[in-house]
């Protein structure tokens, strides 16, 4: 919590910013660095990016007017500064905590949040739309900054917005906030150009000296001019081993130090003054004030909750549980080792995916393409062309970023290239930018493309083997979250086919992925409390759906309830009544539990299911308000315990060994 006696808890508004002096803007920054450990005391948040950019921050409020004036932080994770003196401070500490406030940009917070910005990229392309959005308006005094990462840097939809602005001449203030970072060490030759820059500070020495010493220099006019632009070309040209920013059509300005807030306030008030697009190339420290996180920024990205002891950390608590994406980790790992076409593909999380291992044991087989999401899909077409065995692992909401290469370049081209969809579903504190939502949908439209979800633990090598040994495309898509592991005589994996767990004439719940262990208890409870018999299918695929058993359970169970963790709206239970459709067969009795058509607020995850009544509960309450519908009667509280109870529906059930025999 702020201490109502710290500068920080006089600044209600930038505008305060201006009431104190340069002595304790220095001791505001201080503060403000406390108050983000203190965030990250309490639970996991983005953490080192934010230290970068503190001085970074103060020096574009005190510059410009942003109540007027427009600023899009890219990626917005490095947004707590900005919150912090934009009336939230107060708040800070609710922040990625339901009700609270967003760890990204939000609108619905504060009017100097443009955009929810939780993907890189796409900063200068809304800035200069704003800007040109303003002078339509008959705003053309309007500033427009965007802010953005050099590991964003690489991103396609970056350099569209600068050449964009270039041809368009528009005043345009770009930023590079250069730590030498993304979530992981930057990559490609963008990388090795900014690292270049970093070292050539003899330019901006002669830049300086050059201005000095022109007045004294024996030409006159224009002929000063132009001999002192060429000259400084030549010098740029041999330090920066080119200009590829002023050949953009920028003016270039840097780097310099983002950390002196007086060289910051500086520049600023001299590009305010400028014409046209303009970059200035800021080098930033990720973790910057705060020792353990300047010496490991991929630790301390977003860590979880530690107690600072002097220059070190005490861990609060840590989780030893298993999660999907280790299982996935490992079963990459060891696809590796025992293939050598087996090539795996990310985009600039290698940390997230916790691909880690397999980076360092198999260098020739990993690739990290960068913030560059559809390059990473058009690279593994072309690998899968080559016979290579390329595995694509992205999360579920950056995959979106590719989506005309998942259909141009290897649906459509029949290609075996594999994607692991990582958080698919809700995944918390990250919120809505990161919900991995629509990847059912957005890819069981593609011919050829095949979309698995796995169960359970049982289910993760056996796709992966499936998937790697399939000739066209598939996808495989898993949760944020600890791995379930349901206890079973786990079936194998076969094209098109669900595993059928219990088969009951009540009600049938088809379970699509990781909702498998929620369904299966819920199950368990509605026969226990409510002497309801529902059985479980794992449907395993989405497409191709099991149509056989869909329809099955649709003909024989007085109820059937889909249950997804992805978008109701064309996803796992859409092919469920499409199939019914399809078949001829009556669907009153159906009835879909997913995500709504609405975005999830940030929460922990369980709190998101609970809230779309995707938890146990849930899942409880729609299936005896389902049952209660086709006119089944329930025992409250009790067991019924007569196998040949009817409840209404002219059908006894079955054991699930015969449901097994007869599917089979």
């Amino acid at each position: 919590m702020v201490n109502a006696d710290s500068l920080l808890a006089r600044i209600g508004t930038p505008a305060d910013l201006k009431k104190i002096s340069e002595k304790e803007l220095d001791q505001l920054a201080a503060e403000m660095r406390t108050e983000l450990i203190g965030v990250v005391g309490r639970r996991s948040a983005h953490f080192a990016s934010n230290l970068g950019v503190v001085e970074l921050c103060l020096a574009l409020h005190l510059t410009f007017d942003f109540s007027q004036d427009r600023l899009i932080w890219d990626t917005g994770h490095q947004i707590y500064p900005h919150k912090l003196i934009t009336g939230r401070a107060a708040e800070l500490h609710t922040i990625r905590t339901r009700g609270g406030l967003m760890g990204y940009p939000n609108p619905a917070e504060s009017p100097y949040d443009l955009f929810m910005t939780g993907h890189a990229g796409c900063a200068p392309s809304t800035a200069l739309g704003l800007k040109v959005g303003d002078e339509i308006m008959g705003r053309p005094h309007r500033h427009s900054v965007a802010v953005i990462g050099d590991g964003a840097l690489p991103s396609g939809v970056v350099f569209e917005a600068l050449n964009d602005a270039s041809g368009l001449k528009t005043k345009l203030l770009v930023i590079l906030n250069d730590n030498q970072m993304s979530i992981c060490p930057r990559v490609g030759g963008i990388a090795n150009y900014l690292d270049r820059a970093r070292m050539s500070t003899t330019y901006h020495d002669w830049n300086k000296r050059v201005k000095t010493l022109l007045p004294s220099i024996p030409v006159v006019g224009e002929h000063a001019e132009r001999w002192f632009q060429q000259f400084k070309d030549a010098i740029k040209a041999s330090l920066h081993h080119g200009m590829l920013f002023e050949e953009l059509g920028f003016t270039y300005l840097g780097p310099i130090d983002g950390h002196d807030l007086k060289c910051l306030r500086s520049y600023l008030e001299k590009v305010k003054a400028m014409d046209g697009p303009i970059l200035l190339h800021v080098l930033t420290n990720k973790g910057h004030g705060f020792e353990p996180a300047v010496k490991d920024p991929v630790k301390f990205h977003a860590p979880a909750p530690f107690r600072k002891a002097g220059n070190g950390i005490i861990p609060l608590k840590s989780s030893s549980s298993r999660t999907y994406t280790d299982a996935v980790s490992a079963a990459l790992f060891e696809a590796c080792r025992r293939d050598s076409r087996v090539a795996i593909l990310t985009a600039a999380m290698c940390e997230g995916n916790k691909l880690q291992k397999v980076r360092d044991s198999f260098p020739s087989q990993f690739f990290d393409v960068g913030i560059c999401e559809s390059h990473a899909v058009a690279f593994a077409a072309g690998m899968a062309k080559a016979g290579a065995r390329p595995v694509v692992d992205i999360y579920s909401t950056f995959l979106q970023r590719s989506y005309d290469q998942i259909f141009q370049e290897v649906a459509l081209q029949d290609l075996a290239v594999v994607f692991c969809l990582d958080r698919a579903g809700l995944v918390g504190a990250d919120g809505p930018t990161h919900h991995g939502s629509f990847d059912m949908v957005y890819l069981r439209v593609f011919p050829n493309m095949v979309v698995m979800a796995p169960g359970d633990q049982y289910d993760i090598d056996p796709m992966l083997d499936f998937a790697l040994g399939h000739t066209s495309p598939v996808a495989i898509r898993y949760p944020r979250a600890n791995l379930e592991v349901v206890e079973r005589d786990a079936q194998p994996i076969e094209l098109g086919q669900a595993e059928i767990l219990d088969w009951e004439t009540d009600g049938m719940i088809l379970a699509c992925g990781a909702m498998l262990g929620a369904c299966v208890r819920a199950a368990e409870q509605l026969r226990e409390l409510h002497g309801l018999r529902v059985g479980v299918v794992n449907a395993r695929f989405v497409k191709p759906l099991d149509r056989v058993t869909v329809c099955k359970a649709l003909e024989e169970a007085a109820f059937v309830l889909t249950v997804e963790e992805g978008c109701l709206m064309g996803g796992f239970g859409s092919a469920v009544l499409e199939a019914a459709s399809d078949a001829g067969i009556p669907t009153a009795h159906v009835r879909r539990l997913g995500l709504p058509d609405r975005f999830v607020l940030h929460a922990e995850r369980d709190e998101q299911l609970a809230e779309v009544g995707l938890d146990v509960e849930g899942i409880i309450r729609s299936a005896i308000a389902l049952a209660q519908n086709v006119g089944l009667s329930l025992t409250e509280l009790g067991v019924d315990t007569d196998p040949d109870r009817n409840h209404g529906n002219g059908a006894g059930s079955k054991p699930a060994s015969a449901a097994l025999s007869a599917k089979t």
